[in-house]
């Protein structure tokens, strides 16, 4: 099998034309990862001389440093050299999953064209870490997947007209699961459908270390002084927000928002991490891998959605054996704020949700 991989590049171009000088960027990086330009150095496999460089002459591209040395405490990005990092992280966040789909698209179009091997499982899901998992251990495994990110809504509709074999959905455990559940009730067929399930994970407030606006609830969103970043219209995660801020008496139209609905986890907790909001709604794992506090609000199911007689189909073996397999679990659990422990398991929707009898009655 044919592996693609796309990458997101950019770049910074100086009134007079000059570009940002190469490796500039990952050298930054290196050094926000170490706080050390010697660390940082020697991990990309450059001459310090070369690193020295690169920073003198971006000094003179924007009249202002990138890097403070201290003696004896090694190297800090200034204000400007931190917002050059973070505009790279979230340019990653927010590209990633886009352009990931399109790498899937364009594997499973030269497998076609250069053999006859049978058509891959379509797997149409909201983006998360539990899935980008499991897509490591497909390609680690040799085994071609149509991944395509979409939201719930979107994979439930993509099931319903036979353009995909699993649709990733979440539903929130406990009080929330029948109004979310009767959201996309008419794009499920309680009968034909199962719920093979994959995970729980924690969602809640991503906040700025050391949560400087005293953010505790939801209601602190409604504050004059707080930014928040959305997320994008049809996403679980502002459905989610939106029901459980009208139990509180309160509308979404409410929130001071920053003028973009991102489009992941990893890019609401990058926005955050840049400084840039003050809070966001997301998961547990982009919180902890950008060094933000998190604060739980709920826990979700997440899981596919398939017909009955799709569970038996060969192309979804291998997908099924590493559902099952313990290094699948362990890895999934290794995820901040991620359980596993019914990974693999497959239940009608009356079994796996106590709402459904209610939505479907």
């Amino acid at each position: 099998m044919f592996k693609v991989l796309i990458q997101p590049k950019w770049t910074l171009h100086a009134a007079d034309g000059r570009p940002l000088p190469p490796k500039l960027i990952d050298l930054l990086l290196g050094v926000h990862a170490t706080g050390s330009l010697a660390a940082a150095c020697r991990d990309l496999d450059l001459s310090y001389r070369y690193a020295w460089g690169l920073l003198q002459s971006s000094r003179s591209l924007f009249g202002a440093p990138l890097l403070r040395m201290t003696r004896g405490r090694g190297a800090t990005l200034t204000a400007l050299g931190e917002s050059l990092v973070w505009a790279d992280q979230r340019i990653a966040a927010r590209l990633a999953p886009t352009l990931d789909s399109l790498a899937s698209e364009v594997e499973v179009e030269l497998g076609r064209v250069l053999s006859a091997q049978a058509a891959p499982p379509r797997l149409h899901a909201a983006h998360g870490f539990a899935v980008e998992t499991l897509r490591r251990f497909l390609d680690e495994a040799d085994v071609a997947v149509d991944l395509k990110y979409r939201s719930p809504g979107e994979a439930l509709a993509a099931l319903r007209s036979g353009d995909c074999d699993l649709a990733g959905v979440h539903l929130p455990i406990g009080e929330f699961e029948r109004d979310i559940l009767s959201h996309y009730a008419d794009r499920i067929d309680p009968a034909g459908d199962r719920a093979l399930h994959l995970a729980t994970r924690r969602i809640g407030l991503i906040v700025a270390p050391g949560n400087p606006k005293r953010i505790r609830t939801l209601a602190d969103l409604l504050r004059e002084d707080v930014r928040f970043i959305h997320r994008q219209h049809g996403s679980g995660a502002r459905l989610l927000l939106e029901r459980m801020l009208a139990k509180q008496g309160h509308s979404i139209r409410d929130v001071r928002g920053c003028g973009i609905d991102e489009l992941t986890h990893a890019a609401v907790a990058a926005y955050v991490a840049s400084g840039m909001a003050d809070a966001g709604f997301g998961l547990e794992t982009p919180a902890r891998r950008y060094g933000l506090e998190f604060l739980p609000i709920a826990s979700e199911h997440y899981f596919f959605l398939v017909r009955e007689q799709t569970l038996t189909a060969p192309a979804l073996a291998e997908v099924m054996a590493i559902l099952h397999s313990e290094r699948f679990r362990h890895e999934l659990g290794l995820l901040p704020g991620y359980d596993a422990g019914r990974c693999g398991t497959v239940q009608d929707l009356f079994e796996a949700f106590p709402s459904a009898r209610a939505v479907f009655a």
